[in-house]
């Protein structure tokens, strides 16, 4: 089965827009019994051409993963013509993805962490600011779901820890 909380807390951790939030949580499971975080984030009114500017959405994304303590370990990004940025940051803890449509203000963003050594939600509401986002609607999915792991790999993860 799949649950759902959604919480709506309005005016925000990001400048003057709105925040929405939910998360979904396969087979019941909590932060406990999962592998990872995944945010997906959907931002809308931002900042045209912050949107367009290459090398600027690479250094706030890489701003981002810093500022949720994520380890950044490499960056690709590329410029569409006419126009859009999309690009990725590889962390030791996962991936931030994110691609850009400046025409319609708006940006698709996900951070996929591991572990408990990051708070991917940092990351979006550094980035969700910077980009002057009006509206954030952001999306947690609770992956791998330990329960659902074969026996042999629950036992090998209990023994690393």
């Amino acid at each position: 089965s799949l649950f759902a909380y959604i919480h709506d807390v309005g005016r925000p951790r990001v400048g003057n827009g709105q925040y929405h939030w939910a998360v979904f949580i396969a087979g019941g499971a909590n932060m406990a019994d999962a592998l990872g975080k995944h945010i997906l984030v959907e931002l809308y009114e931002c900042d045209r051409d912050i949107l367009n500017a290459h090398e600027t959405i690479k250094d706030l994304m890489v701003g981002a993963a810093k500022a949720a303590k994520a380890t950044v370990v490499t960056v690709d990004f590329h410029m569409f013509n006419p126009y859009g940025v999309s690009g990725a940051v590889i962390i030791a803890e996962s991936h931030l993805t994110i691609h850009t449509w400046p025409e319609l203000g708006y940006a698709a963003v996900d951070m996929f962490t591991c572990g408990d050594t990051c708070n991917p939600h940092i990351g979006m509401d550094v980035l969700g600011a910077a980009l002057k986002a009006g509206t954030l609607n952001v999306t947690e999915v609770q992956r791998g779901n330990l329960r659902n792991l074969h026996p042999a790999a629950q036992q090998q993860l209990a023994a690393t820890g």
